[in-house]
């Protein structure tokens, strides 16, 4: 691709889940809107095979690909090679930023986007995150030090940041795609054949999906057939139930979200930070079964301090289909206590994150940069 290079780059990092991906794809159409007329070109660095890949080139956005590896906090003996992919990945990345030049790197966070930012670093170009859980990850940690600003979902993410880096912490709220405002209340219905009377539920495992969510879904379905009309995103490693009058299953979503936020009534997922914060853009009620073992345990404490707040009923890891069917149909029947969610949703407002965050960067690079 031949591009002048009097036009000014800013590359964008991030990826391994749709987490990653999406509000970093908010910030990304913030930047656009911000610099209005200038001519800017977009890099987007992820990995070769994440999904990143397919979400970022779909959108037509320029996407280079580097050697990726996973960081874990436990021992295994892929730590080994993959290890030598993230190395390989820092120069794949200090080779990248050299042809590009940007003005600026944006990390989203996740694996992918240590080898770029701290290639950026190295390269002493400015470099600025954003954390979407209530505590950081270790992608975000490891960029710390070469982030000149840090942004984040929640107040209380704070005390997660040591005293040296308060300065550089500025709350922001995660940010959330601006056509996830514009859905179309009445398209699951006009898609699918929803009889007249029912409710929506909403299933979203995550972008990879979560055997455990499919799994109690699948259970409970007999609870609810005959009042709730069921659209489940499964992701891949599923082998998808049959669709019926009741209900309906895809391994993934894309455009298709902004609707599907749009009309559902209740939604039922796991407690990821993007989940969190699109239901909380579209007003959605939420039942959440966040990921527990196997991981640091972010989506437990993000799902309580939403619980904590009101916006959510949060069901244990030993749960079964008469807790889950009683808190879809609480949510759906008590209007007391849906209005009492919706509200405190609307606290959490995501329609201006990825605005604030934009002009937050593009005033501390300053003029002379952009």
């Amino acid at each position: 691709m031949q591009v002048s290079a009097k036009v000014p780059v800013i590359v964008f990092t991030g990826g391994g889940t749709g987490g990653h991906v999406y509000p970093g794809i908010a910030v990304l159409q913030a930047f656009r809107i911000a610099l209005g007329e200038q001519p800017y070109r977009f890099v987007w660095i992820g990995s070769q095979k994440g999904i990143e890949r397919k979400v970022i080139e779909g959108l037509g956005i320029e996407y280079r690909p580097i050697s990726t590896g996973k960081l874990r906090r436990y021992i295994d003996w892929e730590n080994l090679t993959d290890l030598v992919r993230i190395v390989k990945g820092y120069f794949q990345s200090r080779h990248l930023l050299k042809e590009l030049q940007p003005v600026l790197v944006f990390s989203k966070g996740g694996y992918v986007s240590v080898p770029p930012v701290q290639a950026a670093k190295s390269l002493r170009i400015p470099v600025f995150s954003h954390e979407s859980d209530l505590d950081p990850g270790l992608a975000t940690r490891l960029n710390l030090k070469a982030s000149r600003l840090v942004f984040c979902a929640y107040p209380e993410s704070r005390k997660h940041f040591g005293p040296e880096f308060q300065d550089r912490v500025v709350v922001t709220g995660n940010p959330v795609r601006q056509e996830l405002f514009e859905g179309d209340p009445g398209w699951i219905r006009k898609t699918w054949t929803v009889p007249p009377q029912a409710k929506i539920l909403l299933v979203l495992g995550g972008s990879l999906g979560a055997r455990q969510v499919n799994e109690l879904v699948a259970a409970t379905l007999p609870r609810l057939e005959g009042r709730v009309f069921v659209v489940h995103q499964t992701g891949d490693h599923w082998v998808a139930l049959p669709d019926s009058p009741w209900y309906v299953s895809r391994p993934f979503f894309a455009t298709e979200m902004p609707h599907l936020y749009a009309g559902a009534d209740v939604i039922f997922g796991r407690a990821g930070a993007g989940t969190l914060w699109e239901a909380a853009a579209s007003g959605v009620p939420l039942v959440l079964l966040p990921l527990g073992s196997g991981s640091r345990g972010d989506q437990v404490r993000n799902a309580q301090l939403f619980e904590d707040r009101g916006a959510a009923f949060v069901l244990g890891p030993d749960t079964g289909p008469d807790y889950l069917s009683k808190a879809v149909e609480r949510l759906l029947t008590d209007s007391q206590a849906r209005e009492s969610a919706q509200r405190a949703l609307a606290g959490f407002d995501a329609r201006g994150a990825a605005q604030t965050i934009a002009a937050e960067v593009l005033s501390r690079l300053g003029a002379a940069h952009v």
